[in-house]
């Protein structure tokens, strides 16, 4: 059998290999149109910033280790430019001289990957780069070196634009971060991206929200707010589209999602050809739709199913959670499944639970705090998503409740978890523990919580607010309007609380929660305010804000 495959990093790569040890009779031809296979794209941001020393450790494999180990025919700076599905062959063009010749396949795999978003500089015409390829790092830190006092805009504040704002200040970079829209790191609610922008903000960094870039001169880029600010480097990295330019050439079926659309078994509407990567449409976890996930694990993942599939032992692929996580400036920004943005958006009812757990036990030195949020079905109390933003441990609890929602445990279900515990690592109730006992109090109807954003709204209705921690905490910074009473004098002062709904909350909610179930026991229509004053002031510091996302958080 002869298998081709169109693209040699992640997703391609992890096919041939895994096909080989399948099958050591077939012959597998890779062909990347780049001029490196197998690196650690993923590794790029942390060599422009110095983390990572040497280029050489980002160059996993090259042509001849993988043909010496896998007896693979790897070809690079070779694209791959037409499919004749009829005739079973691809056309390829050579990058170096032009040169084009015809192969036939057996099995076709594309692993084409995904593209930078055309028109991210509003539409001006000026000279980018990536952060995707070797090249790019290459010519990135050539810049660099070749001035002292460097200035750069990065465009874009996801994954990849966040990885590379960090690294360039790293380098001693002036770095200017340029928004489209009112939030960076868009995956997150606004609530929860609020410390991420103040951690970049507390950095030097100069985030420029709600702008685009209109143009440059020079070392000099204007922005749509009619600023102008230095950039001897500009690094696109708002965003990417699946590459289906060859499965549109070839008249394979495309997703709703606009990534090529593939069976269970990663097969495209020809059975012939297989498809794997960031170019692909995956099944969403929580719906079933389809949807485009750009992740390296998945890529990776797929690509050995699509062997299984060619070798004749083919699996359905799991659907996909987009379980994320990000290193910004000491804090890690970690996420899987819907954020409540998506959750309105499409209607569905659902509930939610902030906490604000430290890592370990808060009696042993150097516990670091986290905010969670869960967000939970409220007809069957599945896990629909969560966002973790914090220090150590953020990783661990992200990775706990990605296989909670994988093997479909409900969030009622966190509270009987077994994990594990020692002073350093955990506190008895872990941070997941929390979480399920929140939930379940949810479910029970133990507890009914009111969201920050919701806050407002409540209280125009004739609510009153009661803040039930210290004096000395309230003095401290409380949200205007409210009245102090706290929880230790709550059963002594029932008798001055007017009967009407009340809000109560305190720094985190838990003790907002005691609060509540107190006075709900004595009569009174309440309700404890999610997450407490500290997840109500990071939303509310984030409501500089589009009308767009004005209406996403009524």
């Amino acid at each position: 059998m002869k298998i081709i495959i169109v693209g040699g990093v992640a997703g391609g790569m992890s096919a041939a290999t895994r096909l080989r040890r399948l099958d050591e009779t077939a012959e597998i031809i890779v062909f990347e149109r780049g001029h490196y296979v197998s690196f650690a794209n993923c590794g790029l941001p942390y060599f422009v910033g110095g983390v990572i020393r040497n280029r050489g450790d980002l160059l996993l494999q090259t042509p001849q280790s993988l043909n010496a180990r896998f007896a693979l025919d790897v070809r690079v700076d070779t694209e791959v430019v037409q499919i004749d599905r009829a005739a079973q062959t691809v056309t390829v063009r050579s990058m170096l001289t032009g040169d084009e010749s015809v192969e036939h396949y057996d099995r076709l795999v594309l692993a084409a990957g995904a593209s930078a978003r055309a028109g991210a500089a509003g539409g001006a015409a000026i000279p980018t780069h990536t952060l995707r390829t070797v090249d790019d790092v290459d010519h990135i830190t050539a810049v660099l070196a070749e001035t002292s006092a460097a200035s750069a805009v990065v465009i874009g504040g996801g994954f990849i634009g966040l990885e590379a704002v960090e690294n360039l200040v790293h380098r001693g970079v002036r770095v200017t971060l340029v928004q489209r829209g009112s939030q960076i790191f868009t995956p997150l609610d606004p609530e929860m991206a609020a410390p991420v922008l103040d951690r970049v903000r507390e950095r030097g960094v100069d985030v420029r929200l709600n702008t685009t870039v209109t143009g440059q001169w020079g070392q000099t880029v204007s922005l749509s707010d009619g600023t102008t600010v230095p950039a001897d480097l500009v690094i696109d990295a708002s965003g990417v589209r699946p590459d289906v330019n060859l499965a549109e050439q070839a008249g394979l079926r495309i997703g709703e999602s606009g990534g090529v659309w593939v069976d269970g078994t990663q097969a495209t509407s020809d059975p012939l050809i297989f498809a794997v990567g960031d170019g692909v449409e995956k099944t969403d976890a929580v719906d079933g739709s389809g949807t485009l996930v750009t992740m390296a694990g998945l890529a990776n993942r797929h690509g050995r199913s699509v062997a299984d599939s060619i070798a004749g032992t083919p699996e359905q692929a799991a659907p996909a959670l987009g379980t994320g996580i990000l290193g910004i400036f000491g804090l890690t920004v970690a996420l899987v499944g819907w954020n409540e943005k998506r959750l309105v958006a499409a209607g569905r009812g659902h509930r939610i639970a902030h906490t604000h757990p430290a890592n370990h036990a808060g009696y042993f030195p150097g516990a670091e705090g986290m905010s969670i949020k869960l967000l939970i079905d409220a007809e069957s109390d599945a896990i629909l998503g969560a966002q973790i933003v914090g220090g150590s441990g953020v990783d661990k609890r992200i990775d706990v409740l990605a296989v909670a929602m994988a093997a479909g445990l409900g969030a009622s279900a966190l509270t009987r978890l077994e994990l594990a515990y020692a002073p350093q690592y955990a506190s008895a109730k872990d941070p997941i523990n929390q979480l399920g006992y929140v939930a379940s109090n949810l479910a029970q109807g133990t507890s009914v919580n009111l969201q920050w954003h919701e806050l407002d709204a409540a209280r125009t209705a004739g609510a009153v607010l009661i803040d039930v921690r210290s004096a000395g905490e309230f003095a401290a910074g409380s949200i205007p309007g409210a009245l102090n009473v706290s929880l230790d004098e709550l059963r002594d002062r029932l008798g001055d609380l007017p009967r009407v709904p009340l809000i109560v909350h305190c720094q985190v909610g838990q003790r907002g929660h005691t609060a509540a179930r107190i006075l709900a026991q004595n009569g009174f229509d309440v309700q404890n305010l999610d997450g407490g004053y500290r997840t109500w002031l990071a939303g509310t510091s984030s409501l500089v804000v589009s009308p767009i996302a004005e209406r996403v958080l009524v």
